[in-house]
């Protein structure tokens, strides 16, 4: 991507001559995004998100923006007692990326057993959105958690995994096709 400055001009919305600006709007664009997560508001979740936005984690890979507006949405309104915490939100110098740590508490549905995820995110704005958003977390320690003894003994084997990402993928495919 070309970012110049031409006659002072904002290239990409990052104001050249005020970076510090830049970072403090993706600081509070990141702040309401988990704001909006703890408050199960899918909508202003997906408010922040670019038009051509994607995502990718551990279980549902990669998805293009209306598969994640429509994941959060799933995810939001199955989860009865989810609390989130978001910390360490850092923006580059240019605000063009990001990165914060955020843990989500929950009541995994599927077997009624209580998850703590802890989960690095990265960010890449554009528009004064994001536009790519990119959550790493142990998938191993998030399925000895919400499957238990069998996520312990082989959470870390594509055995499990596969299967986890499968289910999670044919979820995220019904409840699209449900809402259309």
């Amino acid at each position: 991507m070309v970012n110049r400055i031409f006659s002072g001009l904002k290239v990409n919305n990052v104001d050249q001559h005020n970076p510090e600006k830049s970072m403090q709007r993706y600081e509070q664009l990141i702040k309401k995004f988990y704001t909006c997560f703890g408050q199960r508001d899918y909508a202003c979740m997906n408010s922040v998100y670019h038009p051509d936005a994607t995502f990718y984690d551990p279980v549902f890979e990669n998805l293009n923006a209306d598969q994640v507006k429509a994941m959060w949405e799933m995810l939001t309104k199955r989860a009865a007692d989810l609390q989130v915490t978001v910390s360490d939100i850092q923006v580059d110098a240019k605000g063009v990326y990001g990165s914060c740590r955020w843990k989500a508490e929950y009541t995994f549905t599927g077997t009624g057993r209580k998850v703590i995820n802890d989960v690095k995110a990265n960010f890449k704005f554009q528009d004064d959105l994001i536009i790519e958003h990119m959550d790493e977390f142990d998938l191993w320690k998030w399925s000895r958690q919400a499957l238990g003894f069998s996520g312990l003994l082989l959470g870390w084997s594509g055995f499990v995994q596969t299967p986890i990402r499968k289910k999670a993928k044919q979820g995220l495919r019904k409840f699209m096709e449900a809402a259309s």
